[in-house]
């Protein structure tokens, strides 16, 4: 592992710190006028989940997470576990739907996912900023029928719920945004 310095943090860098693995949010750099400089930032916890506010001295040394990229093909469903292949080594990685978190809801079969590992553990997924899925279920779209803003409920392949315009029907594919959630277009 690298050490670093406060001074060299970026987003999206991560840290592997006393109390556990971390995503670096957000840093703001702070020289008051009276005092020693510091490093302002929030931290998010990649195996706990949640985020923490932490301060840094300026050129404190931190230690840097090498973290691997490996991209995987999702194949199928074992109970609860999905089950992905490396498309270079062609291995076979369980993996349980908590370590994946919110990726679940985009993933369906054939699809290609790139896994964050630290070591042998998967830390995460990084997903493309869009995927198209296939709408599952939704009511007919009414004419006229405006009080929504356009919109109704719709359930995709993957069991995710979404707003989809009055003129999406149930079968067709559509764009979703994988950070927001929502829908983009029509595929």
């Amino acid at each position: 592992m690298a050490v670093i310095t406060t001074n060299e943090l970026k987003n999206g860098m991560t840290l592997d710190l006393d109390d556990g693995l971390f995503q670096v949010i957000d840093f703001q750099h702070v020289k008051p006028g009276k005092g020693h400089a510091f490093v302002r930032t929030n931290l998010r916890n990649l195996r706990a989940g949640g985020t923490v506010e932490r301060t840094f001295r300026a050129a404190e040394k931190v230690q840097r997470a090498n973290i691997d990229k490996r991209e995987v093909q999702f194949i199928y469903r074992d109970g609860e576990d999905y089950v992905f292949m490396d498309n270079e080594s062609f291995e076979q990685l369980s993996v349980a739907p908590a370590t994946l978190g919110d990726a679940t809801n985009f993933i369906v079969d054939g699809s290609n996912v790139i896994l964050l590992m630290y070591g042998t553990e998967i830390i995460g997924t990084d997903l493309p900023a869009a995927v198209e899925l296939t709408v599952d279920n939704t009511e007919p779209g009414l004419q006229g029928d405006r009080s929504s803003g356009g919109t109704k409920p719709a359930t995709l392949e993957t069991g995710l719920s979404i707003q989809v315009p009055l003129f999406i029907a149930s079968g067709e594919r559509v764009k979703i945004d994988t950070r927001t959630g929502q829908y983009l277009s029509r595929a």
